[in-house]
């Protein structure tokens, strides 16, 4: 299994993948124009030469990003693509001079054994007025915050 920037190519495979959640309420749907508007933020786990796995890095202040989008192929969960995908997305944070991650979660307990710590919604305001507010759920979340400082970074 490769981990490897999304290229344009990929663009339906991903919103594929994403549409597999969409209906369970895991993941918002996003537009292929979105996906391809963001393409840049992209890894994707590509196995035979499909998309198997899928891990958006959004950008939300010079030093605060949101893994998001983190889907695995049904059928592929448990296997280690998720947790290759979240390591590759934060050595790329670390690479761009990122201090914290966060991360909005129905497994909290995942990322927690990737060294992020459950914090309270308000911590992250740039998120929740900036896509939440969006969210047919909003103010209702049932999601739980999940934040990561970067090795190096001060809070």
């Amino acid at each position: 299994m490769l981990i490897r920037d999304a290229r344009l190519a990929d663009g339906v495979a991903i919103q594929k993948l994403l549409m597999e959640y969409v209906s369970t309420g895991i993941v918002l749907s996003r537009s292929l124009v979105e996906i391809y508007q963001a393409i840049r933020e992209f890894k994707v786990a590509v196995e035979n030469n499909q998309v198997v796995g899928i891990c958006s890095l959004h950008i939300w202040w010079e030093d605060l990003a949101e893994v998001r989008s983190l889907v695995v192929k049904p059928g592929r969960e448990r296997q280690g693509i998720g947790t290759d995908l979240v390591t590759a997305t934060l050595e790329e944070a670390r690479t761009m001079g990122l201090k914290r991650i966060f991360a909005l979660t129905y497994k909290p307990d995942f990322f927690v054994r990737l060294g992020f710590s459950v914090v309270d919604k308000s911590e992250l305001p740039q998120k929740v007025w900036g896509d939440c507010v969006k969210c047919p759920k909003f103010p209702q979340c049932d999601e739980t915050a999940v934040s990561l400082l970067l090795p190096g970074s001060k809070p």
